[in-house]
């Protein structure tokens, strides 16, 4: 996973300050922006800048994901750090469990996280936003890998980039995927200097995991919210909250271009999406040669003859309008 990237804020030009400082994200009025900038087709870490306390102290690690069973939109996991002797600062903040929460009190909270100096001396945090795309191709390739192994190579990931940013970590506590058991005895060979918990329900039980779910909640609603449509969709379109029992949610599933499908905000690797397809879109059969017929092509000495129709190798061919306009791309791996 590559860290989020640092990027130059120009001077406007009447003078005034920009709308958002794209590179950093100090609120709720620089999240949306920040992550409108990203390729939603791709996934991205993003870590806070690392109170200096941080990495003086012994800190608590709290780790919890947001997005987890919706057919649309990303996965995000999150991160939160702090100084194990600065529990009264969490409490101050009125951290619980994201999903006890309204949208209102839990964007309150992220906002007061970001701006309060009481809260950025001591308080540090990261997320990763897993795309639909990484999610459906993760599952559906030929080498699988289940959506519990994304979710465990993510949590792993950020605690190592943690680490790498100079966190002093002393204490971790994450919302568990599976087993609590199997997956706490994974976490401790990976890091074994830690003290390791992994409980259900642990974003109702310990304030810094909350932390970290707020910071997945809130980062995955505003990827939702500025979602841009690179398929053609109409902006304006409503979609719901993801999850398969949303009325709104079922009625954009139910329209879709019958050839190409969904747009990358669908999870195409959900059986509500396949399920969808299978009764509506159309059906592509793809002609193979069989080896008869390749056997038989001809051929001039040791070379074959298609190769003086060949384009040179080294003349860089432009994809056709087609399907750059429908944003269409190769894959190296299925």
């Amino acid at each position: 996973m590559s860290s989020s990237p640092k990027l130059e804020v120009k001077p406007d030009p009447d003078g005034e300050e920009p709308e958002a400082k794209r590179g950093r994200i100090e609120g709720l009025d620089t999240l949306g922006p920040y992550i409108a900038d990203q390729d939603n087709a791709k996934s991205f870490v993003y870590l806070s800048d690392i109170p200096q306390l941080c990495k003086d102290e012994p800190c608590v690690l709290g780790v919890d994901e947001a997005g987890r069973g919706p057919v649309l939109g990303p996965m995000v996991y999150g991160i939160a750090f702090s100084p194990i002797d600065k529990k009264d600062v969490l409490k101050k903040l009125g951290f619980a469990d994201s999903k006890q929460l309204t949208e209102e009190k839990r964007e309150h909270i992220f906002d007061e996280m970001n701006k309060q100096d009481f809260a950025t001396e001591s308080i540090g945090w990261a997320v990763e936003v897993i795309s639909p795309n990484d999610i459906s191709m993760s599952m559906l390739r030929r080498s699988k890998r289940s959506l519990n192994e994304v979710s465990m190579d993510s949590a792993i990931g950020l605690i190592h980039k943690a680490i790498e940013a100079g966190v002093n970590i002393a204490e971790v506590y994450v919302d568990t995927v599976g087993p609590p058991e199997k997956y706490q005895a994974k976490l401790k060979l990976i890091f074994p200097n830690f003290k390791i918990t992994v409980a259900k329900k642990a974003d109702s039980t310990y304030l810094i995991v909350s932390a970290a779910s707020i910071c997945a909640k809130v980062s995955r609603d505003h990827a939702l919210k500025v979602w841009k449509f690179r398929e053609g969709t109409d902006p304006e379109v409503k979609f719901g909250s993801g999850y398969p029992g949303d009325p709104v949610t079922k009625k954009f599933l139910g329209d879709f271009d019958r050839v190409f499908g969904f747009p990358r905000l669908v999870r195409f690797s959900w059986s509500t999406a396949s399920n969808a397809l299978d009764k509506k879109a159309f059906d592509v059969e793809f002609d193979d040669e069989d080896e008869e017929q390749e056997k038989a092509k001809a051929t001039y000495g040791s070379e074959k003859l298609s190769k003086y129709f060949a384009a040179d190798r080294n003349e860089q061919r432009k994809r056709h309008e087609y399907f750059r306009e429908r944003h269409l791309e190769h894959v190296a791996e299925i």
